[in-house]
Parts: C-alpha cells; structure tokens; sequence
C-alpha cells in the first residue's frame, strides 16, 4: 500500500507542476498587448477556469496523501537492531590480566647513587683581571705599543 501511495504521490506532484506551467501568469495579459496573441486549446476564456479548478483538485489531493504517508510512517513497527547489534564478536581477552582493566606501564624512578651535579663539584670558572704589570709590558714584535703611551 506504502507502494501504490508513493507512486499517486509522484503522479500528482507532476500533474501541478504540468498544470501551473499551462496556465497564463498575471503579466501574460501585458505581453499580447504588444501583439502577441495566444491561441488556445480551450478558448479564450475557458483554459483559465478549467486549469486552476483542476489545479486546486489535484493540490487537495497531494495534500491528504501527503497526510496519509506521515501517519503510516508515524505508525509503523521500526525494528530497533542495529548492524553493531547483530555482530556478536567476542571481546580478545589477554590470558593472564584480568579483563576490564587496561595495563599501565611501570615508571621507574632515576637511581639516587646517579644524582645531578651538584655546586661544589663543579669548577668555579677561572675569572682573570688585568693587573698594571700587563699595562706596561714591552710590546711584542709587530704590535704597535697602546695609544697612552
């Protein structure tokens, strides 16, 4: 039945479609003024009362059968298994941990005998201040004497 109303539901949404194409817009009136007339199948007065009559009655119609389909897919029996549902896949259990429990790595802690350097074994840096003997050292061969002299 769902079948048969999708099928007048398509026949009747293409019949409005065809039906409000045929029939003359408001601005039609405005375009035979500037001389071109239409002819008819229907004569000059009949096509606009017998195509929007016929238009209004195939508009009722899609409307209630536009109804009719909601209630039926509102109404109908939904299985609720899903794909996921129908795999019935054993969980892969580790032989020797207990399941449910995700393993977490040990982290071992740095060895005390292996510590960081400390101040005193480290150097202190030799720090060296020029003295007045190096003010007034003869100047070696090729070094021309300080400017101060």
């Amino acid at each position: 039945m769902d079948i048969l109303l999708l099928v007048l539901h398509v026949i009747l949404s293409l019949g409005i479609i065809t039906l409000v194409l045929l029939q003359k817009g408001a601005g039609a009136s405005a375009g035979a003024s500037f001389g071109g007339g239409s002819g008819s199948v229907f004569g000059a007065t009949g096509s606009a009362n017998f195509l929007s009559k016929t238009t209004a009655v195939f508009a009722t119609a899609f409307f209630i059968n536009s109804l009719v389909l909601a209630y039926l897919a509102s109404h109908r029996e939904v299985q609720v298994d899903s794909v996921l549902d129908k795999l019935n896949t054993p969980a892969v259990v580790v032989p020797g941990e207990k399941s449910g429990e995700v393993p977490v790595p040990e982290v071992k802690a740095p060895a005390t005998d292996e510590a960081a350097p400390t101040e005193e074994d480290v150097p202190a840096p030799e720090m060296t201040t020029p003295s007045a003997s190096d003010e007034t050292a003869p100047a070696e061969e090729g070094v021309p004497a300080p400017a101060g002299e």
